[in-house]
């Protein structure tokens, strides 16, 4: 039987409603089955063997189908398929090394994760197999390594052969084991991983876990790390690099013939509301996943829109941010891009936000196209250097990432060195030709520095950071925000400086920003750009003349 093709014919025939990404991954599996491309061709006993393995010693310990054989849904076959069916056609090894499965809670990841665990430790062929299930908190990853031993227990067959120890599962026969691991045990190192299941990868705030874990593999023939994840609401982390390569990679925008992407989601936030759509983040709706249950939680968050946040992210796999948010994930994204050569000989207004040591200082440029009044908003961050590598390390935030790509600067020493600010606006305007009309900064700026910068021919203008400057130019912002008319070149920091921005309303109706996360959930990309804000709500008309 080829789950493949019956899985596409059932998308097809609309019989199987699913997200744009998965049916075009799977016309893309089925084009390689038909028309096999490259070295790689489809072994349909391959791709059989583990599914025959898992319904024939696997059971159900919990619920309703506690003891009974787990039969596995089309979808979830489909995905076992071509996971283990795709093979080098002439070493045998498998072609797909790496897997992100991308699914809403509730649709059956744990019993089918399991199985392909149990299947990776005793019948994969490999002697020696080291199976790991992680996550960022070990009692996460115990969940699919106790449901592995749940399944062992209900089977005689595996009992027998199989054995419980303190720290993991052992397979005598081939002395492979499988054990569970948080982000801190102690046991990452020197680990010979055959197989690693990521679990939850929405909650591990940085690549560490990952990238050991990867590594862990390189000495096996034909590893596998398959990462299983609802959406999440921290921002810049592991999971948003990872979805992004892995839509890169259906989009046709990167090509990476060891990695298979599935994603489960909804095609856009809108479709929560038509029951018709809710089975493209929920392939098990009506089998494993409750209907029922289903239609009781939209009607609650229909009059609830605290409930709303939890079940966009959970249930239809929304990315977004918490729910005290400013703004929501889509307000925020824009993947639009621009070269600053073609603001040369241009005016912008500049915003600035200072710190001395934790905080990120930022600078920014606003710049507008007059027939369009576009925004385009360049920025630059700093941090300082003697401190670096220790907050990176403890913070998990990705500065290295930003600072490798030219995102975000060192300052020598372990405190801003001011001088590095005034020197990158005068690096605009002597390199790019980009010459700020006033400055806007933090009334709590140093005074020595303001007197640099004005030594050096800017006007600078001092910006009372209360609600009564901030409101409306706030407004402004988050009003230009949704509507996608502030381009500000995919900048990574920005974008995660905006998702950790909350707001404080007075009893007057007037908004400021506040931080809606923890302290190094930082929000001064947002602060440095609303203070260049300030500048273009009050010379909103000169600004436009001048231009």
């Amino acid at each position: 039987m080829n789950y493949l093709l019956e899985y596409w014919k059932e998308i097809e025939g609309g019989k199987c409603v699913v997200s744009k990404r998965v049916k075009k991954q799977y016309e893309k599996l089925i084009d390689n089955i038909v028309n096999p491309k490259d070295k790689f061709i489809f072994d349909e006993k391959r791709a059989e063997d583990p599914i025959i393995f898992i319904e024939k010693f696997c059971k159900h310990s919990k619920g309703e189908w506690a003891g009974k054989p787990v039969k596995l849904e089309l979808f979830q076959k489909a995905f076992i398929s071509a996971l283990f069916g795709f093979i080098n056609k002439d070493t045998g090894l498998r072609q797909y090394r790496e897997a992100m499965f991308y699914v809403a809670r509730k649709n059956g990841k744990s019993t089918m994760l399991s199985g392909i665990a149990l299947y990776m430790l005793i019948a994969d062929n490999e002697m020696g197999s080291e199976v790991y299930s992680t996550a960022t908190k070990k009692d996460q990853a115990k969940l699919i390594f106790d449901e592995t031993h749940n399944m062992i227990k209900q089977s005689p067959c595996l009992r027998k052969h199989i054995k419980k120890r303190k720290t993991d599962i052992y397979f005598p026969l081939t002395l492979s084991k499988f054990q569970a691991l948080g982000k801190n045990s102690d046991t990452l190192d020197g680990l010979n991983a055959h197989c690693v299941i990521i679990d939850e990868l929405h909650g591990i705030k940085d690549r560490n876990l990952y990238e050991v874990m990867k590594q862990s593999q390189s000495a096996r023939r034909q590893p596998l790390l398959i990462m299983i994840t609802t959406a999440g609401t921290v921002r810049e982390c592991i999971f948003d690099d990872m979805y992004s390569y892995a839509c890169n990679i259906v989009d046709g925008n990167f090509i990476d013939n060891s990695f298979l992407p599935i994603l489960y989601e909804l095609d856009n936030r809108e479709e929560w509301t038509y029951p018709e759509a809710w089975q493209k983040a929920n392939p098990a709706l009506g089998t494993i996943k409750k209907l029922d249950d289903m239609r009781s939680k939209i009607s609650r968050a229909e009059n609830s829109p605290n409930d709303l946040n939890g079940i966009l992210v959970k249930d239809f796999n929304i990315r977004d941010t918490i729910n005290t948010a400013w703004l929501t994930l889509d307000d925020i994204i824009n993947e639009e891009t621009f070269d600053l050569s073609q603001f040369c000989d241009y005016y912008a207004i500049g915003g600035a936000d200072l710190s001395i040591t934790n905080d990120l200082t930022c600078a920014t440029l606003l710049m507008m196209d007059k027939a369009t009044q576009k925004r385009y908003v360049t920025q630059m961050y700093w941090l300082p250097k003697e401190n670096f590598e220790k907050r990176v390390k403890i913070d998990k935030i990705p500065y290295d990432k930003w600072h490798e790509r030219g995102l975000l600067r060192l300052c020598n020493g372990n405190t801003i060195n001011y001088g590095d600010i005034t020197a990158w606006f005068i690096e605009m305007a002597n390199q790019y030709k980009i010459f700020p009309a006033w400055i806007y900064y933090d009334s709590y700026s140093a005074k020595y520095w303001v007197e640099e910068m004005e030594n050096n021919g800017f006007k600078m203008v001092r910006c009372i950071q209360g609600a009564k400057t901030l409101s409306l130019p706030l407004q402004m912002m988050g009003a230009d925000l949704q509507a996608k008319r502030i381009n500000y070149n995919n900048n990574p920091i920005l974008k995660w400086c905006l998702t950790n921005t909350g707001v404080y309303t007075d009893r007057n109706g007037n908004i400021v920003p506040i931080k809606n996360q923890a302290a190094k959930q930082r929000i001064d990309g947002t602060a440095s750009m609303l203070d260049a804000y300030v500048g273009l709500y009050e010379h909103y008309n000169e600004y436009l003349e001048a231009l």
